[in-house]
């Protein structure tokens, strides 16, 4: 038999979605949505990030949320760090994986690690060999990697360089984000064309951005080059706080829809996925939420 191809998506929305969330969200709730999403087909789950809860208060519960999480062999649950103490926790809550990610972009480097690009790209090497050393499959990125609101879009020779110099720590995964969602069909196919002859056998995975309503026609223009794996967030909630005016993830059930409807699988149930989106309205407000959610009735 002729199955479709598979595209992996990985659910953001626990970590990514949440993390701009102003009103404490109870970590009852949090292992609800993991649970509903575990339920829905979702294999990749990246359930918190190991920062101080002073600059992302809601991510103050990460290890009591590993310590609850189902143990299902064939879903992967990971965490974010962006300093070694942060991979240190991840190591002891007990994740098969690590997500470690600095900026291409000088400011919002200073904003969002408080360090210069120099700084968090040698924090970074560390913080990867710190998990291989532990275990840890280590999924390492690039965020702005389609432009920030601050400096603008980066040299492409940086961003070629910063990639080499991850994918020569022998990485899992290579993570390109478009943060602020400046991407265009275009600029993605530009970028990709210099990334992906360095990558080799090595995945990349996109995290896009859909704040100006380019998400989806981005992830077409991937998917068109070959890329098999996406980030997305249930209902489109999500943005890093550290960026003026970033919006929502690419939402999940919009993003699976349109992959089926291009004749790929996921094997995610949509409906499932916004059953859970529509769980957790109530809880933080439909203004969070930027993706359709579907009838599931």
């Amino acid at each position: 038999m002729n199955y479709p191809e598979k595209i992996i998506l990985t659910e953001v929305g626990p970590r990514d979605g949440l993390q701009s969330v102003s009103d404490p969200i109870s970590t009852k709730h949090k292992l609800s949505m993991i649970n509903g999403l575990v339920d829905a087909g979702i294999k990749q789950i990246q359930v918190a990030s190991f920062v101080h809860p002073k600059w992302v208060p809601q991510m103050a519960d990460a290890e009591e949320i590993c310590a609850q999480l189902p143990e299902i062999g064939d879903v992967i649950f990971s965490g974010l760090a962006l300093n070694n103490r942060g991979v240190e926790r991840a190591i002891e809550s007990n994740l098969q994986r690590v997500e470690v990610s600095i900026s291409t972009s000088e400011t919002h480097s200073k904003k969002n690690a408080n360090m210069t690009l120099d700084e968090a790209m040698s924090n970074m090497e560390s913080m990867i060999q710190l998990a291989q050393n532990n275990g840890l499959e280590v999924r390492a990125g690039l965020q702005a990697v389609w432009g920030c609101v601050y400096d603008g879009s980066p040299p492409i020779e940086r961003i070629v360089n910063m990639s080499k110099s991850i994918l020569n720590l022998g990485v899992g995964t290579l993570s390109l984000s478009d943060s602020t969602g400046m991407g265009n069909p275009n600029t993605i196919k530009k970028i990709l064309d210099q990334i992906l002859p360095l990558a080799g056998e090595t995945p990349i995975v996109l995290h896009l951005h859909d704040t100006r309503g380019l998400g989806l026609a981005n992830v077409v223009a991937a998917l068109n080059m070959g890329i098999k794996q996406f980030d997305s967030a249930l209902g489109g909630i999500g943005g890093c706080p550290f960026i003026k005016g970033a919006t929502g993830n690419i939402a999940t059930e919009d993003t699976v829809h349109l992959i089926h409807e291009m004749g790929y699988d996921t094997g995610i149930d949509i409906q499932k996925v916004s059953a859970v989106s529509q769980s957790l309205a109530p809880v933080i407000g439909d203004s969070y939420f930027s993706g359709k959610l579907y009838n599931i009735s």
